[in-house]
């Protein structure tokens, strides 16, 4: 179950809550985050204190019902109420995410939940259109899909971007143009800004290129250590590294270990709905998740501190983090560099 899957299952929770025992509006929208500092969980929503707003009712009992509703749902491992009735939600992990990324290299988040099917992709003749259709392609095929002629027809639609001041398409790098087109739902307009151009953290697609040559330096610094860990480059790169001992994981490394385990999932939903927006957003979530987890815990001793079972844990999760933003980032049709 990926974020936006998440956030769906909630609202109807609410819903359905709301227009039953509760007898009261069905607030607009709900929030589902990362839990804030004293939180657990994978996700946590305060959708309960809408809801009891709205209801005139106790923030408490009102978390209760759509606890025990929630904790049923597929996907869902536990709910627990917090503080004044905030829903913390642990999602249902089927393996360790990291192992699983460094099993899988490159095809990390192919999947075969499209086998079978045969479509057929028309794009409009406008730039725009075109990589939409191409990154289309490219996750059909790692759905299991078989894009041909006899194939369901899906004609490829895309809102062009607007003229006026800021760069124009031909003075857009290929990575940063199709950055722009992707990034946007198709429906809407793609934003050129030269904000694109920025090399710098705020810039979305700068962070997770970033993010991606970092893992692989942290790889190169390990190698000159001779720490063994996996590096996740596929089934023709070095053997694997055992796994690394079990550690206790920090809140930032649960964080991007979610992150990672829902590439999945999020390709899965990109390739069904058409939407590789829903991937480019994803990269960005878990760009921030590594870089937020290394800063706060680096994988690499420091000075002459040797090497633990707790360094090899967090180079392993650096690793995966590394195979899971390439494997996105070739699905957009962006490279993914080894030095930035």
């Amino acid at each position: 179950m990926d974020p936006a899957e998440l956030t769906g299952t909630v609202w109807r929770t609410v819903r359905s809550a709301a227009v039953g025992e509760l007898g009261a509006p069905v607030p607009a929208r709900v929030v589902v985050e990362r839990p804030r500092p004293g939180g657990s969980g994978d996700y946590a929503t305060n959708a309960a204190l809408q809801l009891a707003h709205a209801a005139g009712r106790d923030p408490l009992d009102v978390a209760a019902l759509l606890r025990d509703r929630l904790a049923v749902q597929p996907g869902i491992a536990a709910v627990t109420v917090t503080g004044p009735g905030f829903l913390n939600i642990t999602l249902r992990h089927e393996g360790d995410p990291v192992e699983d990324a460094l099993a899988a290299g490159d095809l990390f988040g192919h999947g075969d939940f499209l086998r079978g099917q045969s479509i057929r992709l028309v794009a409009d003749e406008h730039p725009r259109a075109l990589v939409l259709a191409d990154s289309l392609r490219r996750l059909l095929l790692a759905a299991g899909a078989s894009p041909g002629e006899q194939g369901d027809l899906v004609r490829v639609r895309a809102v062009a971007a607007p003229p006026g001041p800021g760069p124009g398409a031909g003075e857009l790098p290929p990575d940063v143009l199709r950055w722009a087109f992707l990034r946007a739902p198709a429906q809407q307009r793609p934003r050129l800004a030269p904000e694109l151009l920025l090399r710098r953290e705020a810039n979305p697609l700068f962070r997770i290129q970033y993010a991606h040559s970092r893992t692989a330096a942290l790889a190169r610094a390990a190698a000159a250590l001779r720490i063994a860990v996996e590096t996740g480059t596929g089934a023709d790169g070095p053997p694997a590294a055992p796994p690394a001992a079990p550690v206790r994981h920090t809140r930032s490394d649960g964080a991007l270990r979610a992150a990672i385990g829902e590439l999945p999932a999020v390709v899965e939903t990109a390739a069904r709905r058409r939407a590789p927006d829903r991937l480019a957003r994803h990269l960005d979530v878990l760009a921030g998740a590594f870089l937020g987890a290394e800063a706060a815990h680096p994988a690499l001793p420091s000075g002459d501190e040797e090497p633990t079972a707790v360094h090899r844990a967090r180079l392993r999760r650096a690793a995966a983090a590394g195979v899971a933003l390439r494997s996105g980032l070739t699905l957009l049709g962006i490279r993914a560099p080894q030095h930035l």
